[in-house]
């Protein structure tokens, strides 16, 4: 076996929450080119669909799943269904996540707060729980790839919506504790923590809060931000055989600036 053939997925079978846009769609799509067959999920069928169809021209099955993931019921049942309609699954990407909103800590309903735990961290546990025990039920090993983000280490300056920091610290720790639990099973669990991409969702913030984007931009070293298709490699490197050692890890990719 070559050094590339590690970084082959023929065979296997990804389930990825939010994978029909952004960050999440370029993962899919490298992880498919690796060989992969994808399930995603999501709130936009027209989205998921065109993702799909970009899969199947690789020549994977892409099948879709419509619904929300943040809210923790239909979590719970979307996985159910997927295991049951086109499992088992080999990789595990926990990707949807977002600040959604801007109020700071003073003024935060709990409402708000609650939702967006419920967005980044419950999600995360319920899908981890869910598809991860098919996981050791299967025996074959696994993986799980965590979204958290760099505000998991730092706060991004002049921007409320703490719950996002927070509960990306979390999906961290998380992450860290489940790879201990999990590693006599053959399942590793790591996080990618991205800095700065422009994903659809951060156009946004560029147009309504751009003074916060453009001191972000101009405080990474490498002075840009990322595109949504640098993460693919990194998600085929953590879906592989590749990565068979690394677990509880988790990868920064921020052109530097957590640096300083």
């Amino acid at each position: 076996m070559t050094v590339l053939d590690r970084f082959r997925l023929d065979g296997k079978r990804l389930f990825i929450t939010g994978g029909s846009r952004g960050l999440g769609r370029e993962m899919a799509l490298a992880i498919a080119e690796a060989g992969a067959d994808v399930v995603l999920v999501g709130r936009d069928a027209n989205s998921l669909e065109q993702t799909a169809g970009d899969i199947r021209h690789l020549g994977r099955e892409a099948i879709t799943i419509t619904g929300d993931i943040g809210n923790p019921e239909q979590c719970e049942s979307l996985c159910r269904q997927a295991l049951d309609d086109a499992g088992p699954f080999d990789i595990l990407i926990n990707n949807v996540g977002g600040r959604r909103i801007s109020t700071p800590v003073a003024e935060q309903s709990l409402d708000d707060w609650q939702s967006i735990l419920d967005l980044n961290l419950t999600s995360t546990f319920l899908c981890t729980r869910i598809i991860g025990a098919a996981m050791i039920e299967r025996a074959a090993g696994g993986r799980i790839i965590n979204l958290a983000s760099i505000n998991a280490l730092v706060a991004t300056r002049n921007i409320g919506g703490r719950s996002y920091e927070t509960s990306k610290a979390a999906v961290i720790q998380f992450t860290r504790s489940v790879a201990a639990d999990w590693a006599p099973h053959g399942i590793t669990a790591n996080v990618i923590a991205p800095g700065g991409f422009m994903t659809e969702p951060n156009q946004r913030w560029a147009k309504e809060n751009p003074e916060v984007i453009h001191t972000f931009e101009q405080q990474v070293p490498m002075g840009c931000f990322g595109q949504p298709e640098d993460l693919g490699p990194l998600a085929v490197y953590l879906a592989s055989d590749a990565s068979r050692y690394m677990t509880g890890a988790t990868l920064v990719i921020d052109g530097g600036y957590t640096l300083w």
